[in-house]
């Protein structure tokens, strides 16, 4: 146990020498892995802000139903009862009154309402189902079209089943863009590793004829490919959070203006060790392909 301790950590101690032996070239691996993780991570974050931004809005989404003219208050009242007992959520009663009174109020109505011989509104109630979802939301109307007494029940879903459906496309947006850095991260990878491997090539040729195994000789490029990849990704979340700082003031006054209430949100630190993960596998993949490719050519025909 304590061979295979000190082999993985000389191991490590190695692999932390060569990043730190050409800052340089270091620096710039870094950059293109950070930056080819950036962009995936950052869509997601944006994607997930989107979906949380909508949520609000979707969970007060309303159903309006009107009652027909020749309704009475006691027919408004068996009606209230009944959705009560049977809708899930908060129901608020609107006297035909009350209604012409907030259309009296809007700016420039007032001589048009006066004008009228009586008041045109029926009574009307207003649903918040706690059950926002298209689907029910929509199940929900259609069952209460066919109640009695009732005229019309107005609901605008359609712009939820869009909002889902741009949702769905920008995740699969994210995935391709995530799966095309992840096979340029690897090649970065490859590519660093295949030009250590060829500096390194007659140390690794007379290790071979000594005894070393293959396993002694790939360890320490895996550990530089793991390492490489999770230090980008750590960059990736300087770089992801540190925008989401910048846009987080702006986008809350924004939210302000519209009577809304909205703070963007960066990586967690679970999505953070997450993405340093997937970075360190990622380097790790690249530096297997790598260090496979040139032990099975060196390999004695």
């Amino acid at each position: 146990m304590n061979v295979w301790l000190t082999q993985h950590s000389v191991a490590i101690k190695g692999a932390w020498q060569r990043l730190l032996a050409s800052p340089l070239n270091t620096l710039l691996s870094l950059l293109v892995i950070g930056i080819a993780l950036t962009l995936p991570a950052a869509g997601a974050v944006l994607l997930d802000n989107l979906r949380q931004a909508a949520a609000g809005v979707a969970s007060t989404q309303q159903i309006s139903v009107f009652l027909s003219p020749e309704a009475s208050r006691k027919d408004a009242t068996e009606l209230e009862s009944r959705l009560r007992q049977e809708v899930s959520g908060k129901v608020q009663f609107v006297a035909r009154e009350e209604a012409l009174k907030r259309l009296q109020e809007t700016a420039g109505m007032a001589e048009l309402v006066d004008s009228l011989p009586r008041n045109p509104l029926p009574d009307a109630f207003i649903l918040e189902p706690r059950n926002a979802g298209p689907e029910a939301l929509e199940s929900l109307a259609k069952t209460l079209s066919a109640w009695p007494k009732v005229a019309h029940v107005q609901l605008d879903s359609a712009w939820i089943k869009r909002f889902d459906a741009f949702l769905r496309l920008g995740r699969l947006a994210v995935l391709l863009l995530a799966a095309a850095f992840a096979a340029a991260l690897v090649a970065v990878t490859f590519n660093t590793i295949r030009l250590q491997i060829l500096a390194q090539a007659d140390e690794i040729e007379v290790a071979k004829l000594i005894g070393a195994t293959d396993g002694f000789i790939r360890r320490p490029y895996y550990y530089f490919g793991a390492l490489q990849g999770m230090l980008g990704g750590a960059l990736a979340v300087l770089l992801v959070n540190g925008g989401v700082a910048l846009l987080a003031e702006p986008v809350s006054h924004l939210a302000t203006l519209y009577a809304a209430s909205f703070r963007l949100h960066g990586l967690g630190l679970g999505q953070s060790a997450l993405l340093l993960g997937i970075g360190a596998l990622l380097g790790w993949l690249g530096a297997q392909l790598s260090v496979g490719l040139y032990l099975r050519q060196i390999e004695p025909k």
